[in-house]
């Protein structure tokens, strides 16, 4: 009889939580992955972690070492060992150290693996590059780009970390405003939902503003709120026209905790520019009626502590900075910032320091150089012709599908054909692998041992539940081979073991009892129900905020002599007539961006559809269970189309993350939504847009 053995394991994923769980293991073999009973009651896992065992063992699964034999993109590689791989690899990055310098070299990728102290993508790869002589990196992120550079204009860098709430306060609210967010199905905390449903179930009113009738509107919404997509800032300005009108806004807490609102009190009843941002104002810009408008104003301005927590689309759009701005200006007019039961009105992790814990440390890099995540692939095109810092002419990826996640497919495919080198390490033959040189098969979460840092106040132990498949090694194996060939071996490792890295980081940490730790694999902070910038709201003068000013800045002069308004307005895009349809490109449930694409297990229960409104659909003479073809100046894809009105008039929808399949004539057939993304980005952050994307749609 086989003797099953129960370990904790955690995903080491970029889907934005990191969740307690238990793999069980009979004979070396993995059978199943299941929520770790010892976890807390609102913490679990999702479909994504517990199904981990197709991706480990996918018959695709990369197990060896490939070498490039065709064109870039082809799919012609032969299988090698690992000292011709590294040797291929070692020999190609010399030659662009030498000439024209290690700063040619983009690094890309982080994603693969996110949360580990020590098999942590983004910080091997920095570490490796930085003790390589230099490198050019990436800065910001697709993900939350415009609010991480915003926020710290509103209340300092040194306190957007502690400017979240953990989701046990919600406990405190009597009104919860989702806005944007999907926490059904993209996990921000792996108990967030949980709360939220809880307080449902306690009759707090959960009120859902997306485009689209999402999962978690149909699941938690007591009233769904369409509105056209990058228009939040519009709707959130005139919310607030109605609670300034009414005389619902907090006075005393305005002047005590913040600086600028009678600056942005006079641009909201258009004072500035001779235009009240009024509800009826806003129908024209966002397709909400105004007496909805009303109704959510009244309910927002009487109910508190409300917690408004915005989902990243909405700072994934044009002018995705101000929605941002004006969501802290709503909750610093309502009293709700700094309160349990409330929100900062930004982020939706929770974004508070978490047990101390150390990770891999990255050296300071010789000469950093650095280009907007959202813009590589104009760095590599377009070099310093185009403004950017260095001429790229080697690519290394390590756990990133930038092909395939990043905006304009077609434009990312010629940035790696323009390189002279492109390397990564990846599970599969994934859209980007194919376009490199050398491809090197690496271990998943399961084969390695690793403390993993969730959005919450916990840490977690996740063990090797199961030896590496194949002949894959883990990224920290790898970089140590390489460095020793490039001469900065022991500069990289410091003669440590990945096991004796993390021996390390735990003997440093907080947690007293490690044995313990590691048999339940979950630590437990010591607040579970910390709201971020209370002892600031308590007494601002003690507490002052790292702003100029030492309050939360409403209005922001430096922000301003970026060569934007200094308070918050609405920048808006609108489609043309050539392309007069909205497009969002949401997270899908059973995708972590692109992984699992691959996987027909997936597919089969989340088809990739175009939801498309029954209106819209009419006027193209576009019926039911038929294909479209959508364009847009980047490109054209060809897709099943979902007559559904859970998307509103003027606006299709497509997941992102489908691994594009681009035939002869140039057009997608897989309905991947990055071919009809651009890579021109948001500013002043220069970050993601994906959700300010004008499609047209016609009946093929």
């Amino acid at each position: 009889m086989k003797q099953t053995q129960r370990l904790p394991v955690s995903c080491n994923k970029d889907c934005g939580a990191g969740c307690p769980l238990v793999a069980e293991v009979a004979d070396g073999r993995l059978l199943r992955i299941r929520d770790n009973p010892l976890r807390p009651s609102h913490m679990s896992g999702c479909v994504r972690g517990y199904q981990m065992g197709r991706a480990v063992y996918h018959p695709e699964r990369l197990r060896s070492p490939l070498v490039r034999t065709g064109p870039r993109g082809s799919g012609q590689f032969r299988e090698v060992g690992w000292d011709e791989a590294l040797r291929i690899v070692s020999r190609g990055l010399e030659r662009v150290r030498q000439s024209p310098g290690p700063q040619a070299v983009l690094r890309l990728g982080g994603s693969g693996s996110c949360r580990g102290a020590v098999h942590n993508t983004e910080l091997l790869s920095r570490r490796f590059l930085a003790g390589f002589g230099g490198f050019t990196d990436t800065t910001g992120s697709y993900s939350s780009g415009a609010e991480s550079f915003v926020a710290p204009y509103l209340f300092g860098p040194g306190h957007v970390r502690r400017s979240g709430i953990d989701p046990a306060t919600l406990r405190f609210s009597r009104l919860i405003l989702l806005w944007g967010a999907n926490v059904e199905d993209t996990r921000f905390g792996c108990e967030l939902a949980a709360r939220i449903r809880e307080q449902k179930r306690r009759g707090v009113p959960v009120i859902v503003i997306d485009p689209r009738r999402s999962r978690t509107a149909r699941r938690l919404a007591d009233r769904w709120i369409p509105l056209l997509p990058g228009t939040d800032t519009a709707l959130m300005a005139s919310v607030l026209h109605v609670l300034i009108s009414e005389d619902r806004i907090d006075r005393p807490v305005i002047r005590r905790i913040s600086v600028g609102f009678d600056a942005l009190e006079r641009h909201i009843l258009g004072l500035d520019d001779g235009q009240a941002k009024t509800p009826l104002w806003a129908e024209k810009i966002c397709g909400v009626p105004p007496e909805t408008v009303v109704e959510l104003a009244r309910l927002y301005g009487r109910s508190r502590p409300a917690a408004l927590i915005p989902g990243l689309s909405i700072q994934r759009t044009i002018g995705g900075e101000e929605a941002v701005r004006m969501a802290v200006a709503l909750q610093t007019a309502t009293g709700n910032v700094g309160v349990p039961g409330g929100s900062s009105g930004t982020n939706i992790w929770s974004r508070l320091p978490g047990p101390r814990c150390p990770r891999m440390p990255v050296p300071p890099t010789p000469q950093p150089a650095g280009v907007p995540v959202y813009c590589w692939p104009d760095a590599v095109l377009e070099g310093r012709a185009g403004g950017y810092p260095t001429e790229i002419r080697a690519i290394y990826n390590v756990g990133g599908n930038y092909v395939c996640t990043g905006s304009d497919v077609n434009r990312n495919i010629r940035a790696f054909e323009r390189v002279e080198l492109a390397v990564s390490h990846e599970y599969f033959l994934t859209p980007t692998a194919r376009c490199s040189d050398v491809v090197l098969p690496v271990t998943t979460f399961l084969e390695r041992e690793d403390v993993v840092f969730p959005e919450t106040n916990h840490l977690l132990y996740s063990h090797r539940a199961i030896e590496p498949v194949g002949n894959t090694r883990n990224d920290y194996t790898i970089f140590c081979q390489l460095a020793d060939r490039l001469g900065f071996g022991e500069e990289f490792s410091r003669g440590r073991s990945a096991g004796q890295w993390l021996e390390r980081f735990l003997q440093d940490s907080e947690v007293s009892d490690i044995d313990e730790f590691r048999r339940t694999g979950i630590y437990i902070g010591a607040d579970q129900e910390r709201c971020g910038l209370s002892d600031f709201v308590s007494d601002p003068d003690d507490h002052p905020l790292d702003t100029p000013s030492g309050r939360i800045e409403i209005a922001s002069r430096p922000y301003a002599e970026l060569g934007f308004s200094e308070v918050p307005t609405w920048r808006g895009f609108q489609p043309t007539p050539a392309y007069p349809l909205y497009m969002i490109t949401p997270h899908a449930r059973y995708r972590v961006n692109s992984q699992y694409a691959n996987d027909p297990w997936f597919a089969e229960r989340e088809s990739q559809e175009l939801w498309m409104n029954p209106r819209d659909a009419l006027n193209r003479g576009i019926g039911r269970n038929s294909r479209v073809e959508v364009e847009s100046p980047q490109g054209k894809i060809r897709v099943e189309v979902r007559i559904t009105d859970r998307i509103m008039p003027g606006v299709v929808s497509l997941l992102a993350g489908m691994w594009p399949r681009i035939g002869a004539d140039g057009v997608d057939t897989a309905g991947a939504a990055n071919i009809l993304t651009s890579t021109v980005p948001t500013e002043p952050s220069r970050s993601s847009r994906t959700h300010s994307v004008a499609v047209q749609v016609r009946a093929v």
